[in-house]
């Protein structure tokens, strides 16, 4: 989908720049109204290219044959790998035995053939992960010296003041190694976020080519995918170790003891291409629902699940309930301050995650035990998603309720902010109203922006992909503002419609598919998918949890 025209939005001419454009001039590239075509097109009427507005960018710019000034190279040599025009295969410019091909044919093959997706998807990633492994390890460094340290002091005082010099010593040389490990994986790690930035680089180089008409920087893009494949080798540095020996007078410094030296050897890494889900589960013409779990909140916000076993719910009192799947009541946590929680998660782990504005605080529960793992200053919490790979997405809103913002955590450390657009405009409405948030299995991070009355998505980079503003219909008479939202195993994208008692149905790119309105829907609000792709909906007065198949 393009970012710049998508579903939601309508092109204005660039002349009046108040009237919807129709059509579009292929050689100026702006956009134009029926009125302004003319104006636009005089006096040079041959120069011009106008096309409708879905064809824009549809006429393809050659490159000019340098033998033949005044003409396109719409064909190219395979033997030769050059452009060529038509004058040049009438005479006797080119060797007329090599074999040709037209441009245009080379330029949709290209296009066709974008590295963009393996190289966002599976390789950046791959790189990412390495990163991400080489700053741990760096971070840990001064914990793992410490001990040494630590070690060295204990036989300080064995040895007392005649063996100060020689511990003072080989602490000396515990700070060297310690200098030449950091520096060996932080280089490592220079080498990584080098390689990383050359991939942002071609992927920014894509995007241009998949932007652009222009024939000869699409033909002549390489791909780097299989340079980028081959990961870098693995450091591996195994730590030293202090070797104490039995105090004698005699050889003093050589008897106290040893450091082993730092050890490092490459380990090879493979890159391996995560398989893409093929299955295909279609849509059932009816879905139908298959359990109404009663849970006895008044006002039911917010249903989660790691499994098909139990889910768990949140409302309006200060109470998170676990059910079975047959509706049984299996546990209760209460929130640590009495108040009701925002929004409920459950990690990998099966601990409960609930976010509680008032205190401004997340809470892990796990074993009966509760614990503190995020407090913010100047922001409030709201809603949560626990990622693919474990990290935890919280949207919030500034404490004077003008500001938004998605914030991505590892444990307690923030890994990522996703707030503002490549122009640097918000990208969420800045009140307080809920921004319940998902991950699609694409790693899109999908808010419903419940005060905008859409449903902003972006990649895992954080950069607008669309906004869903909703869809027409006769019998959806309420304005479109979306609660709950959820994905399934096929990243199609479910949106609660509580105003209009149903469920808004896209796929990946946000195009609508359908809604799910036949269930008896009644203020539909928090969502979850559970691993079987059955949709678990909370209906916020009635206070059930009703399961819903919608797929084969």
């Amino acid at each position: 989908m393009d970012p710049d025209y998508s579903a939601q939005d309508v092109a204005r001419c660039d002349l009046c720049k108040t009237a919807i454009a129709q059509s579009y001039c292929d050689f100026c590239h702006v956009n134009l109204c029926k009125p302004c075509i003319g104006e636009h097109i005089s006096p040079d009427y041959g120069k011009h290219t106008i096309v409708s507005i879905q064809q824009r960018k549809s006429t393809l710019i050659y490159p000019k044959c340098q033998t033949h000034q005044k003409e396109d190279c719409k064909n190219q040599c395979k033997d030769c790998n050059i452009s060529i025009c038509f004058d040049c295969l009438a005479s006797k410019h080119h060797n007329k035995e090599h074999e040709f091909v037209k441009l245009e044919e080379v330029f949709n093959t290209k296009k066709e053939q974008s590295d963009t997706d393996e190289l966002e998807n599976q390789i950046l990633p791959a790189y990412e992960e390495i990163a991400n492994e080489l700053e741990m390890q760096i971070d840990s460094l001064d914990g793992e010296y410490k001990k040494l340290t630590t070690e060295m002091s204990k036989q300080r005082e064995e040895k007392h003041r005649e063996v100060d010099n020689a511990i003072d010593q080989i602490e000396k040389e515990i700070s060297e190694i310690k200098l030449k490990h950091h520096s060996l994986l932080q280089k490592h790690l220079d080498e990584i976020k080098q390689l990383q930035s050359l991939i942002q680089q071609t992927l920014l180089a894509l995007n241009e080519i998949e932007e652009s008409n222009e024939v000869s920087q699409t033909i002549h893009y390489s791909s780097k995918n299989e340079e980028f494949s081959k990961l870098p080798p693995k450091v591996i540095a195994s730590m030293p170790k202090f070797i104490p020996k039995q105090i004698e007078r005699e050889e003093l410094c050589s008897l106290i003891g040893k450091l082993t030296p730092l050890s490092t050897t490459l380990e090879e890494r493979v890159f391996t291409a995560k398989k893409q889900n093929t299955s295909v589960r279609e849509l059932l013409d009816e879905p139908e629902v298959l359990n109404t779990i009663k849970t006895g909140y008044e006002k039911l916000r917010s249903v989660t699940c790691l499994n098909e076993e139990k889910i768990w719910t949140s409302g309006q009192t200060a109470d998170i309930k676990c059910f079975n799947i047959q509706g049984v009541l299996q546990k209760t946590i209460r929130t640590k301050s009495g108040k009701l929680p925002n929004d409920i998660a459950v990690d990998r782990d099966g601990a409960v995650l609930y976010s509680d504005w008032k205190t401004r605080t997340v809470y892990k529960v796990k074993n009966d035990q509760t614990e503190e793992i995020i407090t913010l200053q100047g922001w409030r919490p709201y809603n949560l998603c626990v990622t693919s790979s474990g990290d935890l997405l919280v949207t919030m809103y500034s404490d004077d309720k003008t500001q938004s913002k998605v914030v991505r955590y590892s444990g307690s450390t923030v890994k990522q902010t996703i707030q503002f657009d490549d122009k640097g405009q918000p990208l969420y409405s800045g009140n307080y109203y809920i921004k319940y948030i998902c991950e699609n299995r694409n790693l899109d991070i999908c808010v419903a922006d419940c005060g905008a009355g859409a449903v902003v998505v972006v990649n895992h980079t954080g950069k607008l992909r669309f906004r869903y503003t909703g869809h027409p219909s006769p019998t959806k008479n309420e304005p479109f503002k979306p609660r709950g939202i959820t994905t399934d195993s096929q990243s199609r994208i479910l949106i609660a419609d509580r105003d209009n008692h149903c469920i808004h149905f896209l796929d990946t790119d946000g195009q609508f598919l359908r809604y799910i309105d036949n269930c008896d829907l009644k203020n539909p609000i928090g969502l979850c998918v559970d691993n079987n792709d059955s949709l678990l909906v909370c209906e916020y007065k009635k206070g059930n949890v009703k399961k819903i198949r919608y797929s084969k």
